[in-house]
């Protein structure tokens, strides 16, 4: 059931990091360009998680895992504060 979960959400948010980056593509806003760069990270940080938890559970990957999550955190930070618009 887990492994289900993770998939899913691994698969939502390339979804979202992929409906972003296309809105950018169409609108040139970018802030939609940091967002879908900051899912895209996250989509890194659940298939890490997945790695982690079901393919290697014998591998210590959390500080991999949070260091995908902190990019992705900063990507989307750094769209906040910077992107004027």
């Amino acid at each position: 059931m887990a492994t289900t979960i993770y998939t899913l959400c691994a698969l939502t948010s390339l979804a979202c990091a992929w409906l972003l980056l296309g809105s950018y593509r169409r609108t040139g806003y970018r802030l939609l360009f940091w967002s879908g760069a900051s899912f895209g990270a996250l989509t890194v940080n659940n298939v890490f998680l997945v790695l982690d938890k079901v393919v290697f559970p014998d591998v210590y990957l959390l500080p991999v895992r949070q260091m995908s999550a902190l990019v992705a955190v900063l990507l989307l930070l750094y769209g906040l504060i910077y992107e004027k618009e």
